[in-house]
């Protein structure tokens, strides 16, 4: 049953490529690159918070946040698909600004030691 079950699926994702042109098949890898990099975030938080031993989050997930979220959102521009376009755009916003905070912070900091 299981193996019927692979079986069918394996059919259906041949097929489902096979009819795709190759200008799609580009957009589809980018679309899973932009996915995977965005998913990547939560594995390096989490290994960041492991060897502090606490949730911190650490200023590489903001990148891959921003990184992910804006190939993604391509990805959804080119599809004409509004639940990604929605689904993505606010957090590019979000993880933008989280970016200039911190990165204001840090100039704030330097120029603190300068004056010292």
């Amino acid at each position: 049953m299981l193996g019927n079950l692979f079986s069918q699926l394996g059919d259906s994702l041949y097929q489902h490529f096979n009819g795709m042109a190759g200008y799609d098949l580009v957009w589809l890898a980018i679309g899973l690159a932009g996915q995977t990099m965005f998913m990547m975030r939560f594995i390096v938080q989490w290994i960041y918070s492991e060897r502090h031993g606490q949730s911190l989050i650490p200023v590489s997930f903001w990148y891959l946040s921003l990184g992910g979220g804006l190939i993604v959102l391509a990805y959804g521009v080119h599809r004409l698909d509004p639940v990604i376009i929605l689904g993505q755009l606010p957090g590019t916003l979000v993880y933008s600004r989280n970016l200039m905070l911190i990165h204001r912070q840090r100039k704030a900091g330097l120029q603190t030691e300068l004056a010292s």
